[in-house]
């Protein structure tokens, strides 16, 4: 049978009163720099991010501080995060155009962000939400795992788990869901050996009902 919109909530629940109040772990200080940590946080650990942009962020705090920085020295500073050189060019390229055409300031649009160079959806969602608090949750591997493991969703990508999350949850909700399914997936229910003896959720998983078949075999 299929499970009522109110049935997510209270599995969720467990995980947003344990995780709930916590802050992207992205290091930054200014609108400008929470965009740039984003951007490079694409297939690199937040972890690795923040080790790398102090430097950086003491010279770029706004969109126009990366007008007159040469891409080779913005390389320098963040060739320690993959594919720097590509993430050098969006960061210098997208503030050009932030400082030049939006004085500097990042635009509450979700599908304008996009045209920007270096923005996809998942990077659009992350800033939208944390700048401007709109209901987005921006599925990474992390939150499609999750859900796919407790039986919220049954999807093979991160891009249809995003279009389920879409349509299963209320506006408030997708507010108050993302950090916590994040660090519930990054420090807890993770990709391999997952803590799963001490979670609360052993009933409502999938995963843990299959694991405890097998091992009963």
């Amino acid at each position: 049978m299929k499970r009522r919109k109110k049935d997510w909530w209270k599995i969720l629940e467990p995980i947003i009163i344990e995780y709930g109040g916590k802050k992207i772990e992205l290091d930054y200080e200014t609108h400008f720099q929470l965009l740039c940590a984003v951007i490079l946080s694409a297939q690199t650990t937040d972890k690795q991010v923040n080790r790398i942009t102090p430097p950086f962020f003491a010279l770029v705090r706004e969109a126009r501080d990366v007008i007159d920085i040469p891409l080779e020295h913005i390389e320098e500073h963040l060739r320690y995060v993959n594919f720097f050189r590509n993430k050098s060019r969006f960061i210098r390229e997208t503030g050009t155009i932030l400082a030049e055409k939006y004085n500097g300031i990042i635009p509450d649009d979700l599908d304008l962000i996009q045209t920007f160079p270096g923005i996809g959806i998942k990077t659009a969602k992350v800033v939208l939400a944390v700048l401007y608090n709109r209901p987005y949750v921006w599925v990474d591997t992390h939150i499609h795992r999750v859900m796919n493991r407790l039986g919220v969703v049954d999807t093979t990508t991160p891009n249809q788990t995003d279009r389920e999350i879409d349509h299963l949850f209320d506006i408030e909700t997708k507010r108050l869901l993302h950090h916590p399914l994040v660090l519930f997936g990054r420090y807890h229910c993770t990709a391999r050996k997952p803590k799963c003896e001490s979670c609360k959720l052993q009933k409502e998983c999938k995963y843990y009902r299959e694991k405890s078949s097998k091992s009963k075999k």
